[in-house]
């Protein structure tokens, strides 16, 4: 007897704590018109910029604060924004999605999963998560914003990834020698940006 009414106040204990959890923590899907991503490559000579889409995503929140969160990029959804020459960026663009460089064929979606998040002050945080590209997953932590106004989660982040740790080689003087004026920065830059409305409660 005794046994049983510790195991019914252990089950009713876990589901208090679960059912607290839930009202606590939402889930913010962010809206991927108005998300974005802005890329920069650089290389000896110069550098290259651009743009990816989202495929979906979310933002979990505790109290107003982000403790979580994973987010799919459509890697086929890349474009060049400094190359005006219509044919020069079109071959920018396959040049990126072939297999010298992130592979979309075979790799169309890279992910960041938010495995940390550190609250540093105000608006402040700095995010440690893994990130997935072309098959292969790396932890990176970056700073980030994250402002929840009337409802509205708007968030701003700004990273920058090693590409020879996810098997592009291209132009990389840590695969290569003596690549001259031909070389390519392993580091590339991202600022993303989310935008995602707290559903409101009936």
């Amino acid at each position: 007897m005794n046994v049983t009414i510790s195991i019914l106040k252990h089950t009713i204990l876990i589901g208090l704590v679960f059912l607290a959890s839930g009202v606590q923590a939402q889930k913010i899907e962010i809206n991927t018109v108005e998300s974005s991503v802005n890329w920069t490559g650089k290389k000896l000579t110069g550098e290259h910029t651009g743009t990816l889409s989202f495929v979906k995503g979310e933002m979990v929140l505790n109290k107003k604060k982000l403790t979580g969160g994973v987010f799919e990029i459509d890697m086929n959804s890349i474009i060049c924004t400094d190359i005006q020459d219509k044919k020069s960026n079109v071959r920018l663009i396959d040049h990126l999605k072939s297999d010298d460089f992130f592979s979309v064929r075979t790799n169309p979606i890279s992910r960041l999963e938010i495995t940390k998040v550190q609250h540093l002050q105000g608006d402040e945080y700095s995010i440690t998560g893994n990130l997935t590209i072309k098959g292969t997953t790396q932890a990176i932590t970056f700073p980030a914003t994250v402002m929840v106004t009337r409802g509205l989660v708007t968030a701003k982040a700004q990273l920058t990834f090693d590409r020879s740790k996810y098997n592009i080689k291209f132009g990389s003087n840590s695969f290569f020698e003596n690549l001259g004026d031909e070389m390519i920065y392993d580091d590339i830059d991202l600022v993303i940006q989310l935008t995602g409305q707290i559903p409101v409660r009936n």
